[in-house]
């Protein structure tokens, strides 16, 4: 039996809003940033990165209805130039 003491990894996790830009089209989508002890923190879950993968996906098919759960959507019009 392993008696040795290993030191506690700490993981916390934080809630930010990243910003997906294709075309004419933004999209707000909120994912969890994870942080611990190692050398590439802060991180996205898989699921996350599969989330934002998804909403660029969608946005740069036009298919903004099949992601209005997942993000807010926004369409950009150009204002000068």
């Amino acid at each position: 039996m392993d008696r040795r003491f290993y030191a506690k990894e700490i993981m916390t996790t934080k809630r930010q809003t990243k910003l997906v830009h294709e075309g004419d089209y933004v999209a707000e989508v909120s994912v969890d940033l994870i942080s611990d002890d190692n050398g590439w923190s802060p991180y996205l879950s898989p699921k996350d990165a599969d989330k934002l993968d998804t909403v660029r996906e969608a946005l740069r098919k036009g298919a903004v209805q099949s992601i209005s759960r997942m993000a807010k959507v926004y369409s950009l019009t150009p204002v000068a130039g």
